[in-house]
């Protein structure tokens, strides 16, 4: 693959709504199968409040915080972020500039961004990440400039968008039994993992309840930075 060809590193972080804010009938539809499935009160208590904490990773019941976009060559990139009650200046750290917006703002420049590029890498973005930003898109009258769901096979070589997810290239496209977590393939590979700092995907929701946007933004770019290094590590030794 040419230098010349413009790839940018992609990551979101996500919250969940509320559970105790939503209308009877949605909690009725989300709870239904567990009252179900469970064998005992206590099944059922463990296993809502797991529902609960994961309502942010659909974009029916959760929404974007945070986007992350770093250009692979040049190693620098933004985070549009959300911050509600704040009006934060922007700030620009190591290459990277932080700029807080609505989620339908981050959107639009998001896909305004990457009108620019033919190539996309991310971890598990095909699915996580690239699904839930074209739902959230839609959900907000935004039309993505990309279909970053296009060809999950490279072979398939979309030159619009190639979308390289290295979860999925990294196991051979689940061929492995066991694909493994970021943390895993950088610790691996001798990468700096995104949770050196103390900071995993479960703190986000708790940091952005305690007004912490900035921690969520920066964990934001040690996601970027670990999936761009081992994107290289992968074109170097795997790609064909």
């Amino acid at each position: 693959m040419s230098t010349a060809t413009q790839k940018l590193v992609v990551d979101i972080e996500t919250i969940g709504e509320d559970f105790e804010k939503l209308d009877k009938t949605t909690q009725e539809n989300l709870t239904r199968w567990i009252k179900k499935d469970s064998q005992s009160d206590e099944e059922y208590k463990h296993t809502l409040e797991e529902m609960k904490g994961g309502l942010g990773l659909s974009p029916l019941t959760g929404e974007i915080v945070a986007i992350g976009a770093l250009d692979y060559h040049k190693n620098e990139g933004a985070v549009y972020y959300q911050a509600p009650g704040q009006k934060n200046p922007e700030l620009k750290e190591e290459g990277v500039s932080f700029k807080q917006m609505s989620e339908e703002e981050m959107l639009r420049k998001f896909w305004e961004l990457a009108a620019h590029y033919q190539v996309f890498i991310t971890f598990n973005g095909r699915g996580f990440d690239m699904p839930f930003l074209m739902i959230r898109s839609a959900i907000k009258g935004v039309r993505p400039t990309k279909d970053l769901m296009r060809g999950r096979y490279l072979y398939q070589n979309n030159p619009e968008a190639l979308h390289i997810d290295l979860y999925e290239q990294l196991s051979f496209y689940g061929a492995t039994r066991r694909k493994g977590s970021l943390h895993l393939w950088t610790r691996a590979f001798g990468i700096e993992s995104p949770k050196a700092a103390g900071v995993a995907g479960d703190d986000v929701g708790p940091l952005f309840k305690k007004k912490k946007f900035l921690d969520i933004a920066r964990y934001n770019v040690r996601d970027l930075r670990a999936t761009r290094d081992l994107y290289t590590k992968w074109e170097d030794y795997l790609s064909f």
